[in-house]
């Protein structure tokens, strides 16, 4: 009798729980590859945490408690900038993990193919800016973070339509506005190998955008409700923030998240 294979769920749990950056790394790829490979059962057997393991550095600071990255284009600035980039992919990482794993059984396995694809793609991004900031003479964990990026997952973990709504389609679409800036500005000081890292994970997240869109859309139709009306509904709810143009509507438009969505709610 052959062996029984592990659980995608305890797969996924265990890389949630993995905290130094670079393990979680190597685990989340693992994750994806094992499952993309048919090496996973398809079983829903482990909870996933209320909070995923993370490094005792950096230190994690409430944005009003951040420091200021210092005078762009200087040495502290573009090391600031990196770090804060790192960050967020690393968040990110746990972010398409526990979309996969927490609401994976229900919503079925093109859902946990696109979001372990997806955080394949964030431990990619993160390993390039954590090397980027190496050869600055800085690495991860070196400056203070962000200490909110995860409280958008906490917030919606009991729905899934609300956590598509926040997480790809306003969080991950607001990197395809403000990304492209700050690749031309890195281009402009002379940073090319800086501009591809940023290019790669604006095609990348063009993509992720994309899944988040076609999940939530169809889970909308499936209940017989307005994709865009719930949208908006579910935003207004669970979204601490607001929506601020410019927008990147060739870009949104692309992932198809188009301005029936967020136009109307926008500042």
């Amino acid at each position: 009798m052959s062996e029984r294979r592990e659980s995608i769920a305890a797969a996924i749990h265990g890389a949630l729980l993995t905290g130094e950056p670079t393990a979680k790394v190597f685990a989340a790829r693992d994750v994806a590859r094992r499952w993309r490979l048919g090496r996973l059962d398809w079983r829903f057997d482990a909870a996933m945490p209320e909070r995923p393991a993370a490094p005792e550095r950096p230190e994690l600071l409430p944005p009003n408690r951040m420091p200021k990255r210092g005078k762009a284009g200087s040495e502290r600035g573009r090391i600031a900038l990196w770090h804060a980039l790192a960050h967020i992919e690393f968040v990110a990482i746990d972010l398409a993990l526990d979309m996969a794993g927490r609401f994976g059984e229900a919503m079925g396995r093109e859902f946990v193919s696109d979001f372990l694809s997806v955080a394949a793609d964030e431990a990619m991004h993160f390993a390039l800016l954590d090397c980027k900031l190496r050869r600055l003479g800085s690495h991860y964990g070196a400056l203070p973070a962000h200490g909110g990026l995860w409280q958008a997952a906490h917030d919606t973990r009991h729905d899934v339509r609300a956590r598509l709504a926040v997480v790809p389609m306003v969080l991950e679409a607001r990197g395809l506005d403000v990304t492209p800036a700050t690749r031309d500005r890195v281009r402009a000081q002379g940073d090319g190998d800086g501009a591809r890292i940023l290019q790669r994970i604006l095609d990348d997240e063009i993509r992720h955008v994309r899944f988040g869109t076609k999940h939530f859309v169809a889970s909308c139709e499936e209940a017989g409700e307005i994709p865009e009306k719930c949208w908006k509904t579910l935003v207004e709810r669970h979204f601490r923030g607001a929506l601020k143009p410019p927008f990147n509507d060739s870009a949104r438009s692309a992932a198809g998240l188009s301005r029936e969505f967020y136009a109307a709610i926008a500042c």
